[in-house]
């Protein structure tokens, strides 16, 4: 087994607003380890070491979370299970660890990867990717990266779907809907040439009409 990323966080003891707003200040995230029963553990962790681990793990790879506490440390495999972003700053305000057990199958969202170059496109088509990630069941050290969608044999109007898409050894996708994952699409028409001007002729006319009725 390859070896995991770990990431290295301390306990806190203060909560609220004032403690998670300090914190930040000094580059330190407030979180929470939760564990599969339900218990959990206030951390802090430092920013820069969390956004280098979050942009190689994202939300769906397993990591070793090490927890420093007063009485020693405990490392625990877990996964970063949400991250509340400020929309302004564009950086980390708080974060949810989630552990899990290595021999037991999780449900995570996993990012889709296409690959190939559709014959649709050489045509003159448009390729699109209609969803962003899949929902898998799979053990934690089973989820890929990325589930790869080869688009190479699609045409002009056509589509791959979920239940088409391989999956990793170990791996199952969640289908409760057969979607369309990405598709070849005609380009939008554009619009005919004077047809602006028109519409727009017509519109500046219209208060006169209504002027000359009243009138009348």
């Amino acid at each position: 087994m390859a070896k995991l990323m770990t990431l290295t966080v301390q306990e806190r003891t203060e909560t609220g607003k004032g403690p998670c707003h300090r914190l930040r200040k000094q580059d330190l995230i407030p979180g929470v380890y939760y564990d599969e029963k339900g218990a959990n553990v206030a951390v802090k962790v430092q920013l820069l070491p969390l956004s280098k681990l979050y942009h190689k793990v994202g939300e769906s790879q397993v990591f070793d979370l090490e927890i420093e506490k007063a009485g020693g440390k405990e490392v625990l495999p877990s996964l970063i299970w949400d991250m509340k972003m400020d929309p302004v700053k564009n950086r980390p305000q708080h974060v949810d660890f989630r552990g899990v057990d290595l021999n037991k199958e999780i449900r995570v969202h996993v990012s889709f990867e296409l690959t190939g170059k559709p014959e649709g496109v050489v045509k003159g088509g448009v390729l699109e990717l209609f969803r962003d990630t899949c929902e898998v069941i799979g053990k934690p050290l089973d989820i890929p990266e990325k589930i790869i969608v080869d688009v190479s044999g699609l045409d002009i109007n056509q589509s791959v779907h979920v239940a088409d898409v391989p999956m990793p050894a170990g791996i199952k996708a969640v289908i409760d809907d057969n979607y369309a994952v990405a598709g070849v699409v005609v380009p939008a028409a554009e619009a005919e040439p004077g047809a602006e001007g028109e519409a727009a002729a017509a519109t500046a006319a219209a208060p006169a009409a209504e002027a000359a009725k009243s009138g009348n």
